[in-house]
């Protein structure tokens, strides 16, 4: 690999730290970055904006507009970074005995960098098959750009067959990870002393039950043997609660309470199990309690985002192209999430594999490697000859 790519790809890189690109505020300037460099190459470019104007996706194309391309896909929000936390400023590169520091350098711009610093040499080729860019926003609080991204694709009748997510994998090929399900849910009861419980609806005692119910639920799609899910760690789908507030006073019957909880699924279906036990629960036993005493009272689940895992195919041109390029004979699977199941689900067959490690993501003073760099650009420079 020319020592040029390299570099260019550190600059670029430096270039993408420097956007303040957490989920949920503005990544516009840096999608016109991108945007602005790939049509300097000649790349057909759409910007595909939020529906609250902030936020945007890019698809661009390098090649012919036809059916059959390859997606090379990267998130371009991070997580917060706070600055004391970190050693150096997390929104500055900075570069130390090997390792490339700055919040996104993994998880995931690094990807990014890696595939703006070789889109020359892309723009450079006679391509036979399209090559497209995907960078969407909003991953890390939900998938909601990717969502967006592709329900465009289907309406504008684009259809890629190949893509290639480049999260942190350490250069593994991963072939399969479980869905991230996310909600909230909400109980609604009256208030009233706490001398007599009786008297009112407690919110939270009524969550403490549906948790209950959950986890009862969980413990029972656990005992299932899925097929695949042996080569998952934990090798079942898990469920759990991760915060609860609600209450205003020991004292004082506790009128509202909600729970954020998720599951992670090995099989679509636990995850429906799962919520219709919750729901039958509800309006079989719950609700009707509630209503005795309050007949207002009211359960009501959010859903804060579902997203697929990326299921384990037989045929996969995606896994098949990518173990070639680097060379690795085994693919492995990842508990964490990625976007892949939604390519997956509009018939696209998805790998995903990306420089660094997940174990550096979302923690103070995150790196990229440059022997990690190095090795994604020898992949992408491999890709010319399925491009060509």
């Amino acid at each position: 690999m020319s020592d040029t790519y390299l570099e260019d790809a550190k600059r670029i890189l430096g270039d993408l730290i420097a956007f303040p690109s957490v989920s949920s505020r503005s990544n516009r300037d840096l999608i016109e970055y991108a945007r602005s460099y790939l049509e300097e190459l000649g790349a057909s470019t759409r910007v595909i904006v939020a529906p609250d104007g902030t936020r945007a996706n890019l698809f661009a194309t390098l090649g012919p507009e036809i059916d059959g391309g390859i997606v090379l896909s990267g998130h371009s929000d991070v997580v917060p970074a706070e600055a004391d936390d970190w050693t150096s400023d997390p929104f500055k590169m900075r570069e130390a005995d090997g390792l490339l520091y700055g919040r996104g350098a993994c998880d995931m711009k690094g990807f990014i960098a890696a595939c703006l610093a070789m889109a020359p040499h892309y723009a450079s080729l006679d391509l036979k098959r399209p090559l497209h860019f995907a960078l969407t926003y909003d991953e890390e609080i939900g998938c909601f750009g990717a969502q967006h991204l592709i329900s465009e694709l289907k309406m504008f009748g684009i259809r890629p067959s190949v893509a290639i997510v480049g999260e942190p994998t350490e250069m593994r090929v991963i072939e399969g990870h479980k869905g991230s399900f996310e909600y909230t849910t909400h109980f609604c009861g009256t208030d009233g002393h706490g001398s007599d419980p009786d008297k009112g609806v407690n919110a939270i005692h009524f969550a403490a039950r549906y948790i209950t119910k959950m986890l009862d639920l969980g413990a029972e799609v656990r005992a299932r043997r899925h097929p695949s899910a042996n080569r998952f760690d934990p090798p079942y789908t898990t469920v759990q609660v991760g915060t609860i507030e609600g209450g205003s006073a020991r004292n004082v019957i506790a009128k509202n309470c909600s729970i954020d909880w998720e599951i992670r699924p090995v099989d679509p279906q636990d995850s429906e199990d799962i919520k219709r036990g919750l729901s039958d629960y509800c309006s079989d036993t719950l609700l009707p309690e509630m209503q005795k005493v309050y007949p207002d009272a009211d359960i009501r689940m959010e859903i804060v985002g579902e997203v697929a895992g990326l299921q384990i195919a037989d045929e996969n041109e995606a896994r098949d192209i990518v173990c070639a390029l680097t060379g690795n004979d085994q693919c492995d699977v990842v508990a964490f999430g990625t976007e892949a199941g939604l390519f997956q689900e509009i018939g696209m067959s998805v790998v995903v594999c990306g420089p660094g490690s997940i174990v550096q993501a979302h923690k103070p003073d995150e790196f990229v490697s440059l022997d990690q760099m190095d090795q994604c650009l020898k992949m992408l420079e491999r890709l010319s000859d399925h491009l060509t």
